[in-house]
């Protein structure tokens, strides 16, 4: 297991803003976070490879594993952790997990896992871009219909937000990719130090707000172990979810693979921004970030673990 730089630094960030949480009156941070959001999903155009994308199209069954299990497993395995929250839809540790099961799946870490575990790359890649457009839409959607009015956003407004945001640099980058393509493919990881950068400084903006208004005070000991415990639970029920469902419908083990990681995974980015735009400036969106990072950090170390049993596997071997 490698030492990883991001988690440490994420909740180094938490920490700052404990210690220092008048960031965002120092600071314009949300102007900075808004043009950075834009090139983020800018450069993600850039760095699409449509031949990548074509040989993934066709695999039809890696799609729908991957895609039903972000959306609708996922989604309905939070609504199942409502009755152990006393005060259910209005829970707002409730809310932060839901949250977490509407978000698409992640993109850089699933095609690099799957890659380490010699999992079926062009499908990663196909389904992991598909995963974060098909987000855009069906988050909010997820949001408006089960927490209604007290989601306090107007579905329409959130739509052009996230399309202004994250839709609009994403096409502009895919209509720039012949031109600057092979450059933002080359400086991959440098353009991910920048997006981790971005990240790191809307989490810092977030628990600042959430810590100026004392909003943790409400969480005692308990609450703070239901929410690890929800978090673990969901990424192994949906890890051997996928699992089962790969089998029953006979994929090959590299399919296999790509359907557990893709499958499993929920972008910290796409968290990251929609919380901003759909939640807006509030004091409860370090709250609402707090199961995206704990889930982030899990998946991260968990799915490492699982590639390098992959990666080790013998030649004949057809399962797992």
């Amino acid at each position: 297991m490698k030492f990883n730089g991001f988690i440490v630094s994420l909740f180094g960030v938490i920490l700052l803003a404990y210690l220092l949480p008048q960031g965002n009156e120092i600071l314009p941070l949300k102007t900075i976070t808004d043009i950075g959001i834009g090139f983020i999903f800018f450069f993600y155009g850039l760095k699409l490879a449509p031949q990548e994308i074509k040989q993934g199209l066709l695999n039809y069954k890696v799609h729908l594993i991957v895609q039903l299990t972000t959306f609708i497993v996922f989604p309905l395995l939070a609504l199942a952790y409502l009755p152990l929250f006393e005060q259910g839809k209005d829970s707002e540790l409730w809310t932060a997990i839901f949250f977490l099961a509407t978000l698409p799946s992640t993109v850089s870490s699933s095609i690099v896992m799957v890659a380490l575990a010699k999992g079926n790359l062009p499908a990663a890649i196909f389904n992991a871009s598909l995963s974060g457009l098909i987000g855009i839409f069906a988050t909010p959607i997820w949001l408006s219909i089960i927490l209604g009015k007290s989601a306090d956003f107007q579905f329409l407004d959130v739509l052009l937000k996230l399309g202004w945001q994250i839709l609009a640099p994403l096409i502009v980058g895919l209509i720039l990719q012949r031109i600057f393509g092979n450059w933002a493919r080359k400086h991959s990881k440098q353009l991910a130090l920048f997006d981790k950068g971005i990240i790191l400084i809307i989490v810092y903006s977030s628990f600042s707000n959430s810590f100026t208004s004392n909003l943790f005070d409400a969480i005692d000991l308990s609450g703070f172990l239901l929410l690890i415990v929800g978090v673990l639970v969901l990424f192994f029920v949906v890890y051997y979810l996928t699992a089962l469902a790969s089998n029953l419908l006979k994929l090959t083990l590299e399919d296999k693979i790509t359907a557990q990681f893709c499958g499993t995974k929920k972008s910290l980015v796409h968290g990251s921004v929609m919380v901003n735009v759909i939640f807006g400036n509030s004091a409860n969106t370090g709250l609402l970030l707090l199961p995206i990072m704990l889930f982030h950090s899990s998946q991260l170390i968990l799915i490492a673990y699982f590639a390098e049993k992959y990666r080790k596997r013998k030649p004949e071997m057809a399962k797992i």
